[in-house]
């Protein structure tokens, strides 16, 4: 795994590990309760159901520690004048002769149609530490790329927006 996740990350999974061991956890074992006493298990949809999204809220928490237990830590701090984690930038794709804006966020929180890539992206990865005016090269992959120039960088930090993305 080894996501590379910043504190805020991490308190943010922690968070949602906890809601769903006291709140989501109760309720589950509760539904799994009342399907339970409807009688007859062999033709009961609904204990299959509760019992199913029993184990996928387990499944869940189990995912979210491991995720903690394997991250790296990264920082989010980057110099005034440097594109880095939870920046907003504004980019000149040279190749389309268009210009978007993304926010710089890490893998969890990434959602491209959102305007937020992961830093381990090839976009997010060849911007990050660039400055205005710079023109990067942006490599796709088997020896092909692109050009894009920064426009802008904006400081903008964490947003309670940036939600960790479910799997």
């Amino acid at each position: 795994m080894n996501d590379q996740l910043t504190e805020s990350d991490i308190r943010k999974i922690q968070e949602e590990i906890d809601y769903r061991k006291q709140v989501v956890r109760k309720e589950a074992i509760e539904a799994v309760k009342e399907a339970r006493a409807q009688g007859d298990l062999s033709e009961n949809f609904e204990y299959y159901a509760a019992k199913k999204d029993k184990n996928r809220n387990e499944s869940r928490i189990r995912y979210l520690e491991k995720m903690i237990k394997t991250a790296k830590i990264i920082s989010d701090d980057s110099a005034e004048d440097e594109i880095g984690l939870n920046n907003t930038v504004t980019i000149y794709f040279e190749d389309d002769d268009e210009t978007e804006t993304y926010k710089i966020v890490t893998t969890v929180r990434g959602n491209s149609l959102d305007g937020r890539i992961s830093n381990e992206s090839p976009l997010g990865k060849a911007l990050m530490k660039h400055k205005v005016g710079d023109r990067v090269y942006i490599d796709t992959g088997n020896g092909s790329g692109y050009y894009v120039v920064v426009k802008s960088i904006e400081k903008t930090g964490e947003t309670e927006s940036d939600t960790l993305r479910s799997f």
